[in-house]
């Protein structure tokens, strides 16, 4: 690829809470995406509310990034005036797009004036459909289908030109780079609202098919487990091994999955992709640039590791058919987070925060995680630590103690440690 030709991609980032906000804009995002109380696909998420989203646009253009408020549900007769009213509020708060599928709430976007993104729950598999949705609605940025695979990506991009001649570059094209993914066609799933009266299209998805099941004959009796394969249960996608492939597709936008996720995935996930583009964009001319990326590669990969996944899959970016289930239910992640305590006081002259140890103690060289909404996610190894003003080599349960830090945090901010998963019973006693 000629490089000077390349337009380095928009890297977002989920916020299911203000904490997880601060941390993608800390790791680097250019955009967070976010949902407000409802008509958004991750309800379970705390979401912010309508108030909050002057300041969360104030708080992403002080980064220099962009806010993307995610209305991307089904939406039902009864609500068309809250629809409008949520619309109306984000233009007015300088929200920068809406993210939707719904043709009610495209309309809505169209008569108050900001810009719609075109859901992935749309299933935007094809250039004719974003021709059709340019021309007549003025849309310019389209999540593919999760269903396109990468050459598939490669040829809408070319096609796209073919249709709109120089236009054509004002289309972005937006995929999923990391995180969850639906064994359904782009998400669209009736088990929980059958199971549970949960619609997973109202973002309500209780998760019914990631569960182990018994099944029972009902003439003889007999019983089976299901469960080995977890064969609704798919891995989560992670494209960080093929990243460049991606980059060199032509790709305008990278989402991070997980607004449901805690602060410390979110920053650690927009920090690794964050690096990774980054180091494409500064080394790809370099003679052994093939040689550092594998090794860049590897080192992120680990990080990742560490943090909330159900293993990791390709997903459909090199053919369609996908056959990597979970194996089991919940996380694969190398290590846990365990609660240690709360920041009581930060003495900025010194910096040294005073931590009030409640749950496990820590000792001199552990790596401590804060996390607060001012904060987002800050972690320091504990290089030195002081109980009653002596140095002490162990913070025990229910001290209080001070350590040193490099940057500033907050009073209530919780402190954590991350812990290898088969030390997690050790750490908690």
């Amino acid at each position: 690829m000629d490089t000077s030709d390349f337009r380095k991609p928009e890297l977002m980032a989920p916020a299911g809470d203000m904490i997880s906000l601060r941390a993608a804009l800390n790791a680097g995002a250019d955009a967070v995406y976010f949902g407000v109380v409802s008509m958004n696909m991750r309800a379970s998420a705390k979401n912010f509310t309508a108030d909050e989203m002057p300041g969360i646009a104030q708080l992403c253009h002080e980064y220099g990034a962009k806010a993307y408020l995610a209305m991307n549900t089904i939406i039902y007769d009864k609500e068309l005036a809250l629809a409008e009213e949520l619309v109306k509020e984000a233009a007015a708060a300088g929200i920068d797009a809406v993210i939707c599928w719904d043709f009610a709430i495209l309309d809505l976007t169209m008569r108050h004036g900001i810009k719609a993104f075109i859901s992935t729950q749309m299933s935007i598999a094809n250039s004719a459909a974003l021709v059709f949705l340019y021309r007549n609605f003025g849309v310019k940025r389209f999540v593919l289908a999760r269903e396109c695979t990468l050459e598939e990506i490669i040829s809408i991009r070319g096609n796209l030109t073919t249709q709109l001649g120089e236009e054509a570059a004002r289309i972005e094209l937006e995929v999923f780079a990391h995180g969850a993914m639906c064994v359904s066609v782009s998400g669209r799933c009736f088990m929980s609202q059958i199971a549970f009266n949960q619609s997973a299209n109202r973002g309500e998805c209780r998760q019914p098919c990631r569960r182990e099941y018994e099944i029972r004959d009902v003439r003889d009796g007999k019983e089976f487990l299901l469960g080995q394969d977890y064969v609704m249960s798919p891995r989560d996608l992670c494209t960080l091994p093929f990243l460049e492939k991606l980059l060199d597709a032509g790709i305008d936008s990278l989402k991070i999955e997980g607004r449901g996720r805690s602060p410390e995935y979110v920053s650690t996930a927009t920090a690794c992709y964050r690096e990774l583009i980054d180091f494409y964009v500064e080394h790809k001319a370099q003679s052994d640039f093939t040689a550092q990326l594998d090794l860049l590669k590897e080192r992120l990969m680990k990080r990742l590791d560490a943090v909330f996944h159900r293993g990791f899959s390709e997903g459909f970016y090199f053919g369609r058919q996908i056959g990597e289930w979970t194996g089991g239910n919940g996380s694969k992640a190398t290590h846990r987070k365990v609660y240690i305590g709360l920041v009581t006081n930060f003495f900025k002259k010194v910096m040294v925060a005073e931590i009030k140890v409640e749950g496990a103690g820590f000792a001199q060289g552990d790596e401590l995680m804060f996390q607060g909404s001012t904060t987002g996610v800050l972690s320091q190894r504990a290089e030195t630590i002081e109980e009653a003003f002596k140095p002490v080599l162990m913070a025990e349960k229910n001290s209080l103690v001070g350590v040193k830090l490099e940057h500033v945090v907050r009073e209530n901010d919780q402190v954590y440690i991350m812990v290898p998963v088969d030390q997690i019973e050790n750490a908690r006693q």
